[in-house]
């Protein structure tokens, strides 16, 4: 059966050229639309596998809210356009396209771009079946282990986690009792890694008293059994209880998903799930969980019978000394390289494990410095390519007239100087992973190039006369703004899109200062091992300084600078930080040492991001409607949370 695909294009001549095509190479045309709302009379009366879909349409509604009714209802396609502006770029992004031609584009690109399309299409539905079977198995199998309580709820977790992310986990029964207050309560502190909270330690953290504690319970109870979710916002479609703002305010949580489950006997018990990101949870997710509400009442039957009286828990001691070889990252090797436990940071190698066994092309974005090599090393070790090499190119640093031969190879005698054959990155990478590193850096004329080796899997060598094909994974990466690069012609949109199927993005330092301590220690550690000196810590000023600067060098400047305190120390003292940190502030003075570019826009930053916390301050954390903080600064508000996101505001850093 051939694939059906719906043409919306509002250029009659480019319409019906398209349908000659399609139906040439053997595709069905089930129909032209002209606007939006014709395409919405041809998908409600038919059902397609695929549209092409132009984004400029005539009419009220575009190609790109179109799109995302097409997301919606699992239908893919791939936009036809010429060259947008970054806005529009970045809405079309958004929806997830699984492809992008950019006009005018070859007969033989729009099949490949194509074939693609259903290929990837194809893949996630059956990755997404198998993912939906494969946990659907594990909660079987718990539901018939022989293990304790707290046990069970911690394999319940992190079977659930690959399809709702979540920074702490609860697990109530209703209604809720004083002896059984939080009796399965989780909160992930690293990859992999959960720390058991209990009343004594929630009352610590907290600082309420018991009886204060019991009585925020009992006014948190609701006979409502109905999925609930909160995201930050006034639009949301259930309040916050006294119970949920202690969870929030404690651990600094942002939003949290209620799904409540049925047990046999009549009872309810509630899983609730909190991530410390803005605006989480969605619909989607009650989706999926319902989807499994009938294994997960299985399962949770055992748990809310479970002895209660078993000592054996998962629990990490906030005191420990971890000894210098130690799996930083739970039980994911591949990633003891990769130290820290910010939820930004977990949640990037959450995305790693979803992306890895696949060979689909990544782009790993963040600034220079944020650890993106480490990245695109975890993602080939993880990979069934994991026994192939792993080659590295860094485009930025190749000579533009050697970038050809260097990526595709070149024959004896292709031009002077090639004395002898030589074998191309690609070739070199077959059968493993080719890592493109600054990738935004790479000239207009090879980006041509590079795309056509992506879609037709085959590269042509400098003087070569036949294409070889090339099995290869793409990870790509850079620090530049892909969309503004396109928008002002400097990239491809069309490469960019073939690129960007997986986008990671790695959080700079600055947004991550809680991982600053164990990265320091980290560095200090192998230096002091490498120089062959003895580690007596680091002194507290030492990291009350790191922790304040902002670190525009990110993580490869804080390994220089330990490097540098280490070659002074003497072996016998703590480390001390015996160098000025360019850019931070002088406490006596008032005054900022400003020598780059670099320093005047991160003081730019610094300052609009004070600016927007006084204002939140002053509207007690309130960004929409009458007296928000939108209304006060006069713009939008979708925009004020975009720049929030942008700046690394949170919740706790306003104070509410």
């Amino acid at each position: 059966m051939s694939t059906k695909i719906l043409i919306v294009e509002d250029e009659f001549v480019v319409a019906n050229s398209l349908r000659i095509l399609l139906r040439q190479a053997g595709y069905t045309v089930s129909g032209i639309a002209t606007s939006a709302e014709e395409a919405y009379e041809h998908l409600q009366r038919d059902k397609h596998d695929l549209v092409l879909l132009d984004i400029r349409l005539n009419g009220s509604v575009s190609g790109i809210d179109l799109a995302r009714k097409l997301k919606t209802e699992n239908i893919a396609f791939v936009y036809l356009s010429a060259n947008s502006s970054q806005k529009v770029l970045e809405e079309a992004k958004k929806t997830e396209p699984y492809g992008f031609l950019v006009k005018p584009f070859r007969e033989k690109d729009l099949l490949v771009a194509l074939d693609i399309a259903v290929y990837l299409h194809k893949n996630k539905l059956e990755s997404k079946l198998q993912q939906e079977a494969l946990l659907e198995k594990q909660l079987l199998e718990i539901s018939h282990e022989d293990s304790d309580g707290k046990q069970t709820f911690l394999k319940i977790a992190k079977a659930i986690r690959t399809f709702i992310p979540f920074d702490l986990i609860v697990c109530e029964t209703r209604p809720l009792s004083a002896s059984r207050f939080d009796e399965y309560s989780y909160l992930r502190v690293g990859f992999d890694e959960y720390q058991f909270i209990g009343k004594e330690e929630l009352l610590t953290i907290s600082g309420l008293k018991s009886d204060a504690l019991f009585k925020i319970q009992e006014n948190s109870y609701t006979d409502t059994h109905v999925a609930t979710y909160y995201n930050g916002a006034t639009t949301d479609p259930v309040s916050v209880t006294p119970l949920q703002k202690i969870w929030l305010n404690t651990f600094s949580l942002e939003s949290y998903l209620i799904f409540p489950v049925a047990l046999s006997n009549g009872s309810w018990v509630h899983y609730s799930f909190y991530s410390r990101r803005h605006a989480m949870y969605t619909q989607s997710h009650v989706a999926v969980l319902n989807l499994f509400v009938g294994s997960l009442a299985s399962v949770t039957a055992k748990l809310v019978h479970a002895d209660v009286s078993s000592t054996s828990t998962i629990r990490l001691s906030a005191d420990r000394k971890p000894d210098r070889t130690e799996d930083r990252q739970g039980s994911v090797p591949e990633f003891k390289r990769i130290i820290g436990k910010h939820p930004l940071l977990l949640a990037a190698l959450d995305l790693i494990t979803q992306v890895a066994p696949y060979k689909t092309s990544v782009l790993i974005l963040g600034e220079s410095g944020t650890g993106k090599e480490s990245i695109a090393q975890a993602i080939h070790a993880l990979s069934g390519q994991r026994n192939g090499p792993f080659i590295k190119v860094n485009c930025a640093a190749i000579p533009t007239a050697l970038i050809e031969s260097e990526l595709f190879g070149h024959e004896k005698g292709a031009f002077t100087g090639a004395i002898e054959k030589r074998i191309g990155k690609f070739e070199q990478a077959h059968e493993g992973t080719l890592f493109l590193d600054e990738i935004g850096e790479m000239p207009l004329d090879m980006q041509v190039r590079l795309l056509r080796v992506l879609q037709e899997k085959e590269i042509d060598p400098v003087g070569g006369k036949s294409p070889r094909k090339v099995d290869v994974r793409i990870v790509a990466a850079t620090n530049r703004n892909l969309e503004r690069e396109v928008a002002e012609g400097r990239f491809r949109l069309d490469l960019y899109y073939r690129l960007n199927v997986f986008p990671i993005t790695l959080p700079p330092l600055r947004e991550r200062k809680s991982d600053i301590q164990a990265l320091a220690v980290y560095f200090a550690n192998r230096f002091c091992n490498e120089f062959n000196k003895n580690f007596n810590g680091i002194s507290a000023s030492m990291i009350d300084a790191l922790q304040g600067y902002t670190w525009p060098g990110n993580i490869r400047e804080l390994e220089n600078v330990l490097e540098r305190s280490v070659i002074l120390n003497d072996g016998r003292s703590e480390l001390a930080l015996k160098q000025s940190l360019s850019g931070a502030v002088d406490k006596a003075s008032g005054k900022v040492e400003i020598d780059t570019l670099g320093d005047v826009k991160r003081i730019q930053q610094e300052t609009e991001r004070e600016y927007l916390i006084s204002v939140l301050k002053k509207t007690n954390g309130l960004i929409r409607g009458a007296n928000g903080a939108a209304e006060l600064l006069k713009i939008k508000p979708t925009t004020l949370e975009a720049r929030l996101a942008k700046l690394g505001i949170q919740r706790g850093d306003f104070g509410t």
